[in-house]
């Protein structure tokens, strides 16, 4: 299983609730989690053969940035 970390603008519940959709289906349900007490707004994907390219791409279908922590 692979885990991909992603600094976002994800700032609250609502945020979460605007990007559950699009994560959904392009993780899984139940395959991701956004820290948003975290300063960097953490997105932790846990998954297996789903790109950082993917992730990105359907949190910026929901409005938000995403870029991969290094």
């Amino acid at each position: 299983m692979e885990t991909i970390k992603m600094k976002t603008n994800i700032k609250c519940g609502g945020c979460v609730a605007s990007v559950t959709p699009f994560l959904n289906q392009s993780v899984g349900e139940g395959n991701w989690q956004v820290d948003t007490q975290n300063p960097d707004k953490v997105l932790t994907v846990k998954t297996v053969g789903v790109t950082a390219d993917t992730v990105r791409k359907a949190v910026q279908q929901a409005g938000y940035k995403a870029e991969v922590l290094s």
